[in-house]
């Protein structure tokens, strides 16, 4: 048993009953299972397999899926750890060049290889720091990631689970530490260091140099939410400055190009009466655009800026660009998540080539992975909230 176990096909396929799309249901388990968490792909092996994290047995392992036949293949076998290190597959990432994902085990990062199921301990992080999400650069050379100061000696902490301490931890100005590890040796550099939350390090999917990160925090209280870095020299600089207190940016994330980033917000109420928008940024803050986006929007993803998802709501949402604004939104499935923990968030996420959504819902009793196939946007139903 353990890791190579092989389950049995989980999954079942129908249409939806708000549209009619053709939704599969990968997964159906007593108890959560997730895909990654949207700014990381899960798809591996050419496309034809996902990762996916699932408690089941009573701990919580990584798992991959076989797209064609169902059938699912544990790749982990990991004894539980108690909080605030437990298991997060959700910040699992894989390497764009080799078969290999790396994901954290308490304070040890962990390289897997998806075929061998062989594991090796790439670094172990500092006493006193807490882990956050990791990426893989471009060229599969190195595993990018941030860790930041534990206090949860000093209030409480559960940021998986109601974002306990969340608003605390912001206000301390944590020590925060972004670094950067060789996959093949594990090397460690430490590329950045502030007093500052820093979270959401994300690697451009093309260029091996850049990555963004954010100021970790309530979003219309942090300095400058967007922040990109360049590897090859070490500068950092803002992306999409704040240009009025209060400003709400966030869920930023990179589009397939590499280049471009998108990301969405809302201006203070005070002055623009809560004014929504969705915009496009180049890494180096230039070549923005920003449209009104009076919608309820939750986490968002596209592969560049023609077809947008998001997940407020009881519904999965598209948008579609039409040249000067967005049409929609309309519904392309039910979630019906209750979004209660990290585990059981939506995180909707196009596939590579934009024919499908990825999500998790729980509307089933327990966190489950769904795929949505993407009918043509004028056939979809409109959503009038």
């Amino acid at each position: 048993m353990g890791a190579g176990r092989v389950w049995p096909a989980e999954w079942r396929e129908y249409a939806d009953p708000v549209t009619g799309a053709t939704v599969r249901q990968l997964t159906d388990y007593l108890g959560h299972s997730h895909h990654l968490y949207f700014t990381n792909p899960g798809w591996h092996d050419g496309g034809r397999r996902m990762l996916f994290g699932s408690d089941r047995e009573n701990r919580t392992n990584l798992f991959s899926i076989d797209l064609a036949g169902g059938e699912i293949t544990q790749l982990t076998d990991l004894e539980p750890l108690p909080r605030p290190h437990h298991l997060r597959f959700q910040r699992t990432c894989l390497n764009p060049v080799r078969e290999e994902a790396y994901f954290w085990y308490g304070r040890h990062l962990v390289a897997i290889d998806l075929r061998t199921f062989a594991q090796r301990a790439l670094w172990e992080t500092p006493p006193g720091f807490l882990t956050s999400m990791i990426n893989c650069t471009a060229d599969g050379r190195y595993v990018c990631g941030s860790i930041f100061e534990d206090l949860s000696a000093r209030f409480p902490v559960d940021y998986d689970h109601g974002f306990v301490g969340f608003r605390e931890t912001w206000a301390a100005h944590p020590t925060s530490r972004i670094f950067r590890i060789d996959t093949d040796g594990g090397r460690h550099e430490t590329v950045r260091e502030e007093r500052n939350w820093i979270a959401h390090v994300n690697t451009s999917p093309t260029q091996p140099h850049l990555l963004t990160f954010c100021h970790e925090g309530p979003w219309e209280f942090v300095d400058n939410r967007i922040w990109g870095l360049d590897l090859s020299t070490g500068a950092a600089r803002p992306i999409r400055r704040r240009e009025e207190p209060q400003m709400r940016i966030g869920h930023e994330y990179w589009h397939a190009d590499g280049i471009h980033l998108g990301y969405h917000g809302n201006f203070s109420a005070e002055e623009f009466g809560g004014r929504g928008f969705f915009g496009r940024v180049r890494y180096d803050d230039t070549e923005r655009v920003e449209v009104d986006f009076p919608h309820l929007t939750g986490h968002i993803h596209s592969n560049d800026f023609a077809l947008v998802v998001g997940d407020a709501g009881r519904v999965v949402r598209l948008w579609r660009w039409n040249g000067e604004s967005f049409d929609g939104p309309h519904a392309l499935c039910e979630h019906r998540s209750s979004a209660h923990v990290q585990a059981t968030h939506v995180h909707p996420r196009f596939a590579p080539d934009g024919a499908s959504v990825v999500y998790t819902s729980d509307a089933s009793g327990y966190g489950n992975v769904y795929v949505a196939a993407v009918p043509e946007f004028g056939s979809l139903p409109a959503v009038t909230d």
